[in-house]
């Protein structure tokens, strides 16, 4: 049986919320002991904030799990707590197995010494002994690419080079169980890389990995599996692929549930809703099958469109164009109808995508859409294992090794 390392039982933790406690005289303390009885019940529940509340999981020797959720939710709490940073009101969580943590990057660096000394310090601090240090000092370096200015006053780093040395001394632990709040994101894209690249090394190593990241790609592609924490309360849990889907699913749906309501009088005509009719998910702008896949654009049309143009188009996170298309000599006559599309496969990576769709009569823009609710693409992965090597693309393929006959081949 896989040995549990990080056990969690009806944890809680609470905040006082409000005006930092004044200094009290003598005076001051008796006079409140005596309004005590009186006031107590009152603001208990106006000046205490709960950021966890009765989260329970487990976390097995070797896994690698994800935590996702809105910015507030208490993922940072929790890891504070694992940490042993902060106590936990109620409930507790047994950690079996020395530790690391990477919750703020650049704790312990001073300003006033150099990169070289940073490194022990930042080092000794995060846990590793002076000889560990000295074993791996080479490799920080390089890893943090600013060897030509190790020896400089940190003050005179930039910013990101102060980022990306102290990710690199981090980077370097090698605790039992690592973890990682949101530290991915920092210096440029060739170095966010590298660091994704070197927490995919780790979590091929053995040890237990819990991140936390706002990447939903990179929660994909590092972990196996996903708690998603909303309010201080855990709300869903089990594999990544399932968890992160629903998350971005209500991050994207929000309210939003097409243009029903936003009619105006005197429009020619106006797109009002859209859906995934093929295949069926849980929702209806889930994708959760590479193909066929049929599309489904309902419009509302109060004026006759003779001589009509139509464009579709399909847009990453990113605003990256991934697909365009067009018709002309669209013709449309007064009250609802459908525009339906139907793909042998969408091939995308998974993750967040909008659709924009347009119609034009005669020159003139009858509408344009940026569908909402966004679609969450939560196919199964078909990509390179690591992140730097993924596209656009997510297609499968057969791949097989054949013998060639003959002498001298």
């Amino acid at each position: 049986m896989t040995k549990t390392v990080i056990e969690v039982r009806g944890l809680g933790k609470r905040y006082r919320v409000g005006q930092r406690e004044p200094y009290l005289a003598l005076r001051d303390v008796l006079a409140r002991a005596l309004q005590a009885p009186f006031c107590m019940e009152r603001k208990a529940a106006r000046d205490y904030l709960w950021a966890l509340r009765d989260v329970s999981l487990d976390i097995a020797q070797g896994e690698v799990v994800g935590l996702v959720g809105r910015n507030g939710a208490g993922k940072t709490t929790l890891l504070k707590i694992l940490s042993r940073i902060t106590r936990p009101t109620a409930g507790y969580a047994e950690i079996r197995g020395r530790i690391g943590s990477l919750l703020e990057v650049g704790t312990g660096f001073h300003p006033e010494l150099t990169g070289r000394e940073n490194i022990y310090l930042s080092g000794a601090i995060l846990g590793m002994s002076k000889r560990e240090i000295n074993r791996k000092f080479e490799a920080i370096v390089d890893f943090s690419g600013v060897e030509r200015f190790i020896d400089t006053p940190l003050k005179h780093f930039s910013t990101g080079m102060q980022m990306r040395l102290a990710f690199a001394v981090a980077a370097h632990l090698e605790p039992e169980i690592l973890l990682v709040d949101e530290v991915l994101a920092v210096g440029d894209l060739e170095f966010q890389k590298k660091c994704l690249g070197k927490m995919q090394d780790i979590s091929q190593t053995g040890r237990t990995i819990v991140f936390v990241s706002h990447q939903m790609n990179q929660i994909r592609r590092l972990c196996q599996r996903a708690y998603w924490i909303d309010g201080g309360q855990l709300r869903k849990e089990g594999n990544v692929h399932e968890v992160v889907s629903a998350y971005e699913y209500a991050m994207a749906s929000g309210d939003q549930t097409g243009r029903e309501g936003a009619k105006e009088r005197g429009l020619k005509g106006r797109f009002v809703q859209w859906e995934i009719t093929e295949p069926r998910a849980e929702a209806p702008h889930l994708l959760t099958a590479l193909g066929p896949v049929t599309l489904k654009f309902a419009l509302e049309i109060h004026q006759p469109v003779r001589k009509g143009h139509h464009g579709i188009a399909l847009r990453n996170l990113e605003n990256q164009l991934i697909w365009a298309w067009a018709a002309d000599g669209v013709t449309l006559g007064v009250g609802e109808h459908d525009f339906c599309y139907t793909f042998p496969m969408l091939p995308v990576r998974p993750g967040t995508y909008t659709w924009h769709v347009s119609l034009y009569d005669e020159g003139n823009l009858v509408d344009y859409w940026d569908c909402l609710p966004e679609m969450i693409v939560a196919t199964e992965i078909h990509q390179h294992t690591r992140d730097e090597w993924n596209g656009v693309l997510n297609m499968p393929c057969d791949f097989e090794i054949l013998e060639r006959n003959g002498i001298g081949r």
